[in-house]
């Protein structure tokens, strides 16, 4: 048999390896660094502010009720005002929106850093505030496609949500030391310079783009989120790329019961307050480790092949938790189903993929909503049955659940993804 010609290939052909971005590569690019680091300080500010709020709100009204209502405004906005005004980063340059949120938030901060800030003003802007985030988030969630192309745009994600997560520890860990020393109202004062530095840092870093061009003019801010909601469930891989975001609701749950599980746990080896704080810290440490290693050493289209699996990971673990292991165990476990928390990288490249720009903002909106109202009733109704049950039952009933969704997803997915993955595919090599 005659041997093969030089320069050809024998037996099958070998594909092109993919090419995977570096975190180094994504924090070179100057756009990236100013829309991380504005996202960075404000969150950070914002963390403090949750805690500030708390403190202030008690101090003033000594009632439990009060401080939980106003830690739950925090919540509600999102929901209700998110489908709507997120179409605002669709109908006027996202740069733009991003700016006036930052400007506005920060003016309404400044007025809530006032002692004589009478209760239900205080109430309202902080109804307000959260409203305006839903704009500035959808914006920037959109306007980060724009900057990020290709792989580069998983990567980005992944080194913000290791960023977020990292912040969101370090901002509930310190900020109680810092509101003993700064005091509440000061607290607050800091949380508006936090997004006054946002808006200079979005000035100087991020350069303006026109408004997304649509076919259909510029309609109403009803009519957009009615398209936005057309676009995303009227197209099976998208409406399974949402469920796939939603499936947090069930995993979400052990955070949700964290305070009653620790008591469940407690040995006396540590006191409950220090063991709702470990529980409540394992699942996002998972979800760092899990993001850094996924953006950093698995291919692109390696990702979207491995994304059915991860979310599986997400609530298998859960699981194992009706054989009641002393913490160390419960903890392990956790941080486990926190990695597998990384699979929503892929499945927002994929969203990315699928959404037309002139619609991204919106839909965006219209997820992160959705998210958000997921997360909350899975509390809610992880906390009812816990009142029950008691927690150990709950956190494995809602591994049991969600890991039958995830699977019934990842078969979903797997017929509908050869096309987004020879896109990947053809983009990274």
């Amino acid at each position: 048999m005659a041997a093969p010609k030089p320069g050809r290939l024998s037996g099958r052909h070998r594909r092109p390896p993919e090419v995977r971005t570096t975190y180094r590569e994504v924090a070179a690019i100057p756009e990236f660094r100013a829309l991380w680091l504005g996202q960075g300080m404000s969150l950070l500010g914002d963390q403090l502010a949750q805690v500030a709020l708390a403190v202030l709100v008690y101090s003033r009204t000594a009632s439990p009720l009060a401080t939980a209502a106003v830690y739950a405004l925090t919540y509600l906005p999102p929901i209700l005002g998110g489908p709507l005004l997120a179409g605002l980063a669709d109908r006027y340059p996202r740069r733009r929106v991003m700016l006036w949120c930052d400007v506005l938030r920060a003016l309404m901060l400044a007025v809530m850093a006032l002692p004589s800030t009478p209760f239900p003003v205080l109430c309202a802007l902080v109804f307000c505030v959260v409203l305006l985030g839903a704009p500035f988030s959808a914006a920037r969630a959109a306007l980060l496609p724009e900057v990020l192309d290709g792989d580069r745009y998983v990567v980005g994600s992944a080194l913000q949500n290791v960023t977020n997560q990292a912040v969101q520890m370090l901002g509930f860990a310190a900020g109680g030391a810092a509101i003993a020393v700064l005091g509440p109202y000061r607290a607050l004062a800091l949380d508006c310079a936090t997004f006054l530095g946002s808006a200079l840092v979005i000035v100087a870093g991020v350069r303006h783009r026109p408004a997304p061009e649509r076919e259909d003019g510029r309609p109403s801010m009803w009519r957009m989120t009615l398209s936005g909601a057309r676009l995303v469930f009227g197209e099976r891989r998208l409406r399974t790329l949402v469920l796939f975001a939603w499936l947090c609701g069930f995993y979400v749950i052990p955070e949700g019961i964290a305070a009653p599980y620790a008591a469940a746990l407690a040995d006396g080896r540590l006191p409950v307050p220090v063991i709702t704080g470990l529980l409540m810290a394992a699942m996002p440490t998972g979800t760092v480790i899990g993001a850094f290693f996924f953006g950093r050493f698995v291919t692109p289209s390696g990702r979207l092949r491995g994304m059915g699996w991860l979310a599986m990971l997400t609530c298998a673990p859960l699981v194992l938790c009706v054989i009641r292991p002393p913490l160390e165990g419960v903890l392990a476990l956790w941080v486990l189903s926190g990695v597998g928390g990384a699979y929503q990288l892929a499945a927002n490249a994929a969203f990315v993929q699928c959404v037309p720009a002139s619609g991204r903002a919106a839909a965006f909106g219209l997820v992160q909503s959705g998210l958000l109202a997921a997360q909350g009733a899975g509390i809610l109704a992880g906390g009812a049955a816990a009142q029950r049950l008691g927690p150990e039952p709950v956190v494995t009933l809602a591994g049991v659940a969600g890991l039958c969704a995830a699977a019934v997803l990842t078969m979903l997915w797997t017929e509908s993804r050869r096309e987004i993955i020879a896109k990947v595919r053809a983009a990274a090599t």
